[in-house]
């Protein structure tokens, strides 16, 4: 008689944690092999900001600084929805005026129909997924480049933005609602409501993490390194609710003005919704996976086409987005609404924060590191009295280092086997 002998399953095996000194060394060496991610970026914008601080003391003044905030929105939150299209490799010519059209349909219907102002957006968002839909369609299911398709939307849109305005006249904003998301502020203590949600809720998730990897026997990162990036989180947003809560009027006694911007909360429920998409959802992988390699997404079951599709209309959605808050920062909608530099500025923000232009790398928080590193550029540079000739000279070299950068990192990666 055989006896069977079961047995009892105890728990996994628990990966020791790496020491912080290991933990240095292995981020040093993964940035010698080529994965940087947005270091450059971080670099740039401290010493950006250091050397404006120097010749222009005025550039940390609180009324600057939550300038640069405003200043920096739309082009940040378009820039955000080029994340997609870039994971994939390709390019979206059109969401400068993209988000044109779709801020001058806000302002027909709020302003010339008189709807109320959640009618306007939603149309105005919708006008976005539309247009994402039909660019998609033409990439993905005709087959005809995304350059091509995106060129000739981005000199079709420019017509239809002219032809919504009446031929170039401008429309004004006047609902209150529509004006606040970039000219109002919160109240000093929502902001610091704000900072405690914002700390706790990545506190939780990052303590989470840690206690999950450890329980499955994953590594995980050193406690002191969580710990460090809670606190650093919490000082930052500390800091900068601290500046923006100092009163910026010139006058107190005809207007008070201090508080984060409302634009500013709007970009940070973006940007955790978002990168909750992309890191923490199927179809997050997805994207990652077909612009890695479409042909092995392909074989893997996913459905190439409809993720190719989805990435132009979250990025002509973004740029509806986009054009909402600039049409609120200008308070009224012309033919210059998303033209002139806001394609140009929301693509270098996208590949200065270090998304890939060859798809396959890139996080949603890189537009907003890219879209920080222009809007510090155009304000510095504005600062000292440069010409408009010279902050295009400028951003257009910090751009081709940062696609350099890109280049030479991935090169690096493949010659060292980490890609």
């Amino acid at each position: 008689m055989t006896t069977t002998v079961v047995k009892k399953k105890g728990p996994a095996a628990v990966a020791p944690a790496p020491t912080v000194a290991e933990h240095v060394r292995n981020y040093w060496n993964r940035v010698r092999g080529g994965d940087i991610g947005s270091l450059p970026a971080v670099l740039g914008l401290v010493v950006l900001c250091t050397v404006f601080s120097v010749m222009r003391p005025t550039f940390l003044t609180a009324g600057n600084f939550a300038n640069l905030f405003t200043q920096g929105a739309a082009v940040t939150l378009i820039a955000m929805g080029l994340v997609f299209v870039l994971l994939l490799g390709e390019i979206d010519l059109s969401a400068g005026f993209a988000s044109g059209v779709c801020a001058a349909i806000l302002a027909n219907i709020a302003t010339v129909l008189g709807q109320p102002w959640y009618v306007a957006v939603v149309a105005a968002i919708a006008t976005g997924v539309l247009i994402g839909t039909f660019l998609g369609f033409l990439v993905s299911k005709i087959g005809i480049p995304s350059f091509v398709v995106t060129l000739a939307a981005f000199l079709g849109f420019q017509g239809v933005v002219l032809l919504l305005i009446d031929q170039g006249s401008n429309i004004a904003i006047r609902d209150d609602v529509l004006l606040a998301i970039a000219n109002r502020n919160l109240p000093p203590l929502v902001g610091w409501l704000l900072v405690a949600v914002a700390v706790g809720g990545y506190a939780l998730v990052q303590l989470n993490r840690y206690r999950t990897r450890s329980a499955r026997g994953l590594l995980t990162d050193p406690m002191p390194v969580v710990l460090a990036r809670v606190g650093g989180l919490a000082l930052i947003l500390g800091v900068a609710v601290y500046i923006l809560n100092l009163e910026r009027s010139r006058n107190v006694l005809v207007t008070s003005l201090k508080g984060v911007p409302i634009v500013v909360p709007i970009i940070a429920v973006l940007l955790i919704f978002w990168t909750f998409v992309l890191q923490r959802t199927s179809y997050g992988r997805h994207v990652y996976a077909v612009g890695g390699n479409r042909e092995a997404a392909r074989r893997a079951g996913i459905n190439v086409d409809r993720i190719r599709i989805s990435v132009f209309v979250i990025c002509s959605a973004m740029a509806a987005v986009g054009g909402i808050v600039a049409a609120s920062r200008g308070n009224s909608v012309d033919p210059n609404t998303g033209g002139s530099n806001v394609l140009l500025y929301a693509v270098g923000a996208a590949v200065i924060g270090g998304t890939s232009l060859f798809g396959g790398k890139g996080r949603v928080l890189d537009a907003v590191l890219g879209g920080a590193v222009v809007a510090v550029i155009d304000n510095g540079m504005g600062l000292l009295g440069y010409s408009a000739g010279t902050k295009f000279v400028v951003t257009g070299v910090v751009l081709l280092l940062a696609a350099s950068v890109d280049a030479l990192s991935r090169r690096r990666a493949v010659a060292t086997g980490t890609r």
